[in-house]
């Protein structure tokens, strides 16, 4: 009898052992990711899930972590193919917030648990929109606890961008003026924040009568909201009426026309400022704060710029992935943006958290710009 019942548990042992066994191997295929196939005119982009394996042990500086939020942002492919980092597939998702599940041997900042944030790398192998990818440490800040996951990851993008612009490139301080362009942007949000934290006196334009009434609602109040809807509206006029004519010492801009109505193309851009208004509205020793990578300035507005001893600067969302010697500084403004988050200062305007089954959707309206308010994937 003791014998059978021996038998009998060495049998249930090894049960016991097959269906772990065969649950480990599920585990290996069971995770989707989201990539995005671009076509060979270089236009159109096609969003497609695929099937990952588990992934390997984690090595060195880098961190296993489960994904709990990821924020949807615009793919720069114009980026990835003059950095030649073009792919059959390459990976989408990059503003991510989740648990950390293992660390490698020289990770010395996280453990095991730790809630994080943070933005992958541009050339990051694993898409955001995963349930567990890998990066490395120094792309990682702790996510205070009274940080949901959704505000974590849907700030940390638009955080980064503000800080570069209106600290960085533009050295905003307090008393300054701020021309903020399309304010009620998710990333114009969060800019007129900090640019009121810092004690600047904002200005914004509107691009509809939605735009208009929530930055109106905005608490501190902005100085003037132009509603640019109707066509009417003179952005350089109103700005220097605002200041008394002195001009605006910052603008950020959300692009620029580069030729009037009669000159150039057209599409998409009847809302945006004439690059003349800005040089006209900017005053004395001004900045400006430009996301248009093909700006021309002719010689009479170069010349503009250099009676008033102007700047002008690029806003380049990459700018810290594409310079190692930045990672310390990078990591401040990551730390100092959830900080900001946590006491309240930046309020993110986030839409309802999306499922990852409709990130695929989701992703192709962000990609067209269509959105308003931030988009993120709740896992």
């Amino acid at each position: 009898m003791a014998q059978r019942g021996g038998q009998r548990a060495k049998g249930s042992k090894v049960a016991v052992a097959k269906l772990q066994a065969f649950g480990a191997a599920r585990r290996q295929v069971t995770m989707k990711g989201l990539y995005f196939q671009q076509n060979s005119t270089n236009e159109e982009i096609t969003f497609v899930f695929q099937e990952r394996e588990n992934l390997p042990v984690t090595e060195d500086n880098f961190v296993k972590l489960q994904v709990k939020a990821c924020a949807l942002s615009q793919i720069n492919t114009k980026l990835l193919a003059e950095m030649k980092m073009e792919k059959d597939f390459f990976p989408v998702g990059r503003e991510i917030a989740g648990i950390v599940l293992d660390v490698g041997s020289k990770v010395s900042f996280f453990q095991p648990d730790d809630e994080v944030v943070g933005i992958l790398p541009l050339d990051s192998e694993d898409p955001g929109l995963c349930e567990v990818v890998r990066v490395h440490e120094h792309y990682l800040v702790p996510k205070p606890e009274k940080v949901t996951w959704t505000e974590a990851a849907g700030t940390v993008g638009d955080g980064v961008r503000a800080y570069t612009a209106l600290h960085y490139l533009s050295h905003l301080s307090p008393g300054k003026s701020v021309l903020i362009m399309d304010g009620a942007s998710a990333f114009g949000i969060i800019a007129i924040q900090l640019a009121h934290h810092r004690g600047a006196k904002v200005i914004s334009t509107a691009c509809s009568l939605e735009d208009k009434q929530c930055l109106e609602r905005l608490r501190p109040a902005i100085a003037r909201v132009i509603d640019v809807s109707n066509g009417k509206a003179h952005v350089a006029e109103s700005c220097l009426e605002e200041t008394g004519g002195l001009g605006v010492d910052i603008v950020l801009d959300a692009g620029v026309r580069l030729y009037s109505k009669d000159d150039g193309p057209t599409v998409k851009l009847p809302l945006l400022p004439h690059k003349h208004d800005i040089i006209t509205l900017l005053g004395v020793g001004g900045h400006w704060v430009t996301r248009e990578e093909n700006l021309q300035l002719d010689p009479p507005d170069s010349h503009c710029l250099f009676l008033k001893g102007a700047t002008v600067s690029f806003l380049n969302d990459e700018v810290w992935n594409l310079s190692n010697v930045q990672q310390g500084k990078y990591l401040c403004i990551l730390k100092d943006v959830m900080e900001k988050l946590s006491t309240g200062v930046f309020r993110p305007q986030l839409d309802e958290p999306i499922p990852l089954y409709e990130a695929k959707v989701s992703m192709a309206i962000v990609q067209k710009n269509e959105g308003r308010k931030k988009q993120v994937v709740q896992f």
